[in-house]
């Protein structure tokens, strides 16, 4: 006995693909995704060139500082303080007159913000002792007593802008830094005479030292106040000021403390 066998034939299920409106969907989901990622990335390049132009800024604030700290402060520093004195410092060019331990310039009324200042000292080194100067010369490993003349200015120059330089013994000045906009320069004096002391009292700008009533602001410098005007390498984008302004007021070597 056979038994037949029927194939019963299912329908096939009706084979279907994205429609349109899905493809569009996930297109928009796609883009939005992308744009998002894109940001992401945009940012953080931003946020890193941004601190890497505020470094080098700290960078160079911090290296002009410091040169310019190191020349003041050995100002009128003697190998031999017991047998050699400022008084005994001959005129030197046409800025340095006898006895004096600085000499400067400044604009009459210029802001401190637009002070192109000048700032000349000198002071002698020994072997042991003596500031590495802006040309790169460690004094200290020299032997014998040396005097030395450092001389700090603005400068523009074309292309770069205003740029900080130094000049030492006359030398042709070397630039430091770029984009120093400004540097104004005070002297810290006393014009009070009644205490014998170099305590400072007023702090005045080069064209305002005075020999009146008593007082002889180019021989008792007791301090300097630096403040220096850099171009803000941010500037132009939000909230951003187009400088950054940086200050220090700097000990001079043979007038700090009070006077035995």
């Amino acid at each position: 006995m056979s038994t037949s066998r029927h194939m019963i034939r299912r329908p096939a299920h009706a084979q279907r693909g994205f429609t349109l409106v899905e493809l569009m969907v996930t297109v928009a989901i796609a883009l939005f995704l992308l744009g998002g990622l894109v940001t992401i990335v945009q940012n953080v390049s931003t946020a890193n060139l941004n601190q890497t132009a505020l470094a080098q800024l700290a960078d160079e604030q911090r290296f002009a500082l410091t040169v310019m700290t190191d020349a003041i402060q050995a100002g009128g520093y003697f190998a031999d303080p017991t047998t050699q004195t400022t008084a005994a410092l001959p005129a030197q060019g046409a800025f340095l007159q006898p006895g004096w331990v600085f000499a400067g310039s400044h604009t009459v009324g210029a802001l401190d913000s637009v002070a192109t200042d000048s700032i000349a000292t000198r002071f002698q080194t020994s072997l042991g002792y003596g500031p590495i100067l802006c040309d790169g010369t460690d004094t200290s490993k020299i032997a014998g007593n040396n005097a030395y003349t450092i001389q700090f200015s603005i400068q523009a120059t074309a292309g770069v802008g205003n740029q900080l330089m130094c000049s030492v013994n006359g030398a042709a000045a070397v630039a430091l830094v770029t984009g120093v906009k400004a540097m104004a320069v005070y002297y810290g004096v006393k014009r009070d005479q009644t205490i014998a002391d170099y305590n400072i009292d007023t702090y005045v700008t080069w064209d305002k030292m005075s020999t009146l009533n008593g007082a002889n602001d180019y021989l008792n410098v007791s301090a300097v106040r630096l403040v220096l005007t850099f171009d803000n390498p941010l500037f132009g984008q939000a909230n951003q000021p187009q400088t950054i302004t940086v200050e220090r007021v700097i000990e001079v070597m043979n007038r700090a403390g009070l006077h035995t």
